[in-house]
């Protein structure tokens, strides 16, 4: 995937971090919440890119490979 998926899913981690965070000093357990489930969603979302980003190295290699042949 592209530098910037793989910045946006980041990004969506570290503001999920800062909510959650403020949500603790606060007390407020729904911000704390929404903190948790970004920064479930954007992991989630970086491991999909890398699999993608394997998955694309996996069927080049394949085809470097039937090409020599």
């Amino acid at each position: 995937m592209s530098m910037f998926d793989k910045a946006k899913d980041r990004a969506e981690q570290l503001i999920g971090e800062a909510k959650q965070k403020v949500g603790e000093l606060t007390g407020n357990e729904h911000l704390q919440a929404e903190g948790q489930k970004e920064q479930i969603v954007g992991k989630a979302k970086a491991a999909g890119h890398d699999l993608l980003d394997k998955a694309g190295a996996v069927v080049d290699d394949l085809k470097a490979r039937l090409d020599r042949k």
